[in-house]
């Protein structure tokens, strides 16, 4: 095992923590939370996961996926140019730019949350799993180098 596997192996559990933890929420907690609580502590405790998950977000996430993504990046050789080369650059480059329409998505999702509007959380939430199911699957996509 290499330094560079340990890296990798950061990025990939980051990335499953995310998207799991979405998926989480989304099929576990919610659906329990709407069905054994009333309307007033059911908007508290998803108040606390979302605001938990916020943390766990800007704490551990980013600062993870975005360290070992450029240490990553740096390893193979990516460069400004070769984002639009095909093949890994490409499918990199819509891998990051799909990456940041979620997390730009998720902060819309927390702000539509915590200022009353559902309807916009909600489409927020959606758009933010089926993105980061996305960027997995353009992870999975990258040609092996």
């Amino acid at each position: 095992m290499t330094w560079w596997s340990v890296v990798r192996f950061a990025h990939v559990m980051g990335a499953a923590l995310w998207v799991g933890g979405q998926l989480t929420v989304s099929l576990v907690v919610m659906p329990l939370a709407r069905r054994l609580l009333d309307d007033g502590r059911r908007a508290t405790v998803m108040r606390a996961v979302g605001r938990r998950f916020g943390l766990f977000t800007a704490a551990v996430f980013l600062p993870v996926q975005l360290g070992t993504g450029v240490a990553l990046a740096w390893h193979k050789g990516v460069t400004w140019a070769s984002l639009a080369e095909p093949g890994y650059g490409r499918i990199l480059a819509a891998k990051l730019a799909l990456f940041c329409a979620v997390m730009a998505t998720a902060a819309l999702h927390g702000w539509a949350s915590s200022g009353g509007r559902p309807a916009l959380a909600r489409a927020a939430a959606v758009a933010s799993l089926v993105g980061s199911v996305g960027v997995v699957l353009l992870a999975t996509a990258l040609p092996a180098t």
